[in-house]
Parts: C-alpha cells; sequence; structure tokens
C-alpha cells in the first residue's frame, strides 16, 4: 500500500525580529538539511494554529527575545509499506535521519489511490 504522512516538526530560529522572518528561515533550513540528505521529496511549509479564542487559523509560530519556534508541516509519500503504523515508522526514521534533534509529531496518514 502507499501513503501520505504528515508530520509537525518543532523548529527553533534564533536572531529574528517577526514572525514572518522566522517562518521563512525555519522552511528554509529545514529544506537546506532535507535536500543535504538528498530528500528533496519531502515537502516543507509553515503549519497553522487554531485560535482557542475564535477558531481561526493563524501562522504556527512564537517570537521572544528573537527567538522563534515555529511549526513546520513536513509532507511525504511513502510507497509499499505493510500497514498505515508501518508508512508512519518509515516516514519518522526518513525525515527524523536529517532532521536530528528536531521533535516530530505524526498529523495524518492517508491511504493513495493507486492513481495518485
Amino acid at each position: 500500500m502507499n501513503y501520505r504522512v504528515v508530520l509537525e516538526a518543532a523548529w527553533l530560529v534564533h536572531d529574528v525580529d517577526n514572525v514572518d522572518d522566522a517562518i521563512g528561515v525555519a522552511v528554509s533550513e529545514a529544506g537546506k538539511r532535507l535536500n543535504n540528505e538528498e530528500m528533496d521529496y519531502v515537502e516543507v511549509d509553515a503549519g497553522f494554529t487554531n485560535c482557542p479564542a475564535c477558531g481561526e487559523p493563524f501562522d504556527s509560530a512564537f517570537v521572544a527575545a528573537d527567538t522563534a519556534l515555529v511549526g513546520l508541516i513536513l509532507e511525504l509519500d511513502v510507497f509499499n509499506a505493510e500497514s498505515t503504523e508501518h508508512a508512519q515508522r518509515i516516514a519518522k526514521s526518513d525525515i527524523g535521519g536529517a532532521l536530528r534533534d528536531v521533535p516530530l509529531k505524526i498529523v495524518e496518514t492517508v491511504e493513495l489511490d493507486d492513481e495518485e
């Protein structure tokens, strides 16, 4: 079976002034580390968090003292996995190997149709 696995990563960025800069740096740094490991098949994007008061989504980034914590979304397709759990282990192992010391959490796993 083939699966699309989506993970969330907590990325720390130093020496930034605002959320937009933090997100840009985080996406760029993660992309570079993944490309160095020849994992250009992983899509990297900024994550979203829902406002606890109104429920509206906003960028998953927080800046304090010129340091930011940015939530990134990492998405990849896993082919020929035995099960959903197997696909998740493969994805987490592949990405975790390239992004050492970066906390990762499985957000979603979707079985792909044969056409995708």
